[in-house]
């Protein structure tokens, strides 16, 4: 497992990271015990970064992280997100009293006492015209609660903003191979202010493991089937924002690509990691044998150019034309 350097906060991370969104909610039925073997398999495949938020199962993910915590002596880097918790998504919620207090309840949950990253969790839109909500986050990053703390953004022109504020030290966003606008614009400003890129959602939400059908079906409580129209949350968080039937038959012709010997889990995580702005890669998982054919993707070589250039060129006739200008 390769590592790379997350921004100002100085710390080094594995470049493909832990995703526990699923181990907590949202992705139909989930097994504890199941979920805590995932985890120590992360650790056993050199992952050292782990990313959660405290309205994952309500804490549950949280609480799962802090088992693996007591149980491992590695080093490990573990973010979490706050700020969903308000009673409404408006700007007058993210006050320093609330802040604090999502991150209390974290700090419990997960068994430490100053967490090593929290970030605003898709905050809205008027947020990041407000310097009181920054200000709170650097009041709790002196007061020792935490070391570092970034912003979790659906659209680029929220990251462009919240980067402007020289406190924040970390975007995580959405970047795959079905979500291609960030590396346009953003990669490079956030190179230029030491900012590290978390990116979420690598994999489309299933998509691009190549293991869905027309004929798959997903729990009522999983998001990919009651958030297909963005019922709950915002669509882009689903499939990446893509028409299911068009994500199949991209996914199909992407097997094509597929280095020998690799899966298309790991093609589509090497293709992230061959943008070099990107700090880490949190895939999600719930199984050991998911978790190991996530971390695989470090040990596979740079996609060849020409590779690259099929992938721009399906991206550019099948899926822009649905989510380009979007996110």
């Amino acid at each position: 497992m390769q590592s790379r350097r997350l921004g100002s906060t100085g710390r080094d991370v594995s470049e493909i990271g832990f995703g526990a969104w699923a181990i907590g909610g949202s992705w139909g039925e989930s097994n504890d015990e199941e979920s805590l073997e995932g985890l120590h398999a992360a650790v056993d495949a050199g992952i050292t970064f782990f990313d959660t938020a405290d309205v994952y199962g309500d804490g549950r993910s949280e609480k799962l992280i802090a088992q693996l915590l007591r149980e491992r002596d590695e080093p490990l880097v573990v973010a979490t997100k706050f700020g969903r918790r308000a009673s409404e998504q408006a700007v007058g919620e993210f006050t320093y009293e609330h802040l604090r207090g999502w991150l209390e309840r974290s700090r419990e949950s997960l068994g430490v006492d100053t967490v090593d990253l929290v970030q605003l969790h898709c905050p809205p839109w008027d947020a990041y015209y407000t310097p009181s909500v920054f200000e709170s986050c650097e009041r709790l990053v002196d007061e020792g609660l935490v070391r570092a703390y970034g912003v979790s953004v659906e659209k680029i022109e929220e990251a462009l903003k919240a980067i402007e504020y020289p406190s924040v030290t970390t975007v995580q966003i959405i970047f795959n191979i079905f979500r291609q606008r960030p590396a346009e614009l953003l990669f490079e400003q956030a190179r230029l202010r030491d900012v590290g890129l978390i990116i979420r959602v690598p994999l489309a939400s299933g998509l691009l493991t190549g293991k869905f059908s027309k004929d798959s079906t997903f729990a009522a409580d999983d998001h990919r089937s009651f958030n297909r129209h963005g019922e709950q949350f915002d669509v882009g968080e689903t499939f990446s924002g893509v028409d299911y039937d068009t994500g199949l038959q991209a996914a199909e012709e992407l097997r094509a690509l597929v280095p020998a010997g690799a899966s298309l889990t790991q093609l589509a995580l090497r293709w992230i990691l061959d943008h070099e702005s990107v700090s880490t890669v949190i895939a999600g998982a719930r199984t050991s044998d998911q978790v190991r054919d996530n971390a695989a993707a470090s040990e596979l070589a740079p996609l060849s150019e020409s590779t690259h250039a099929t992938i721009a060129q399906l991206y550019r006739e099948q899926i822009a034309p649905q989510v380009h200008q979007r996110w």
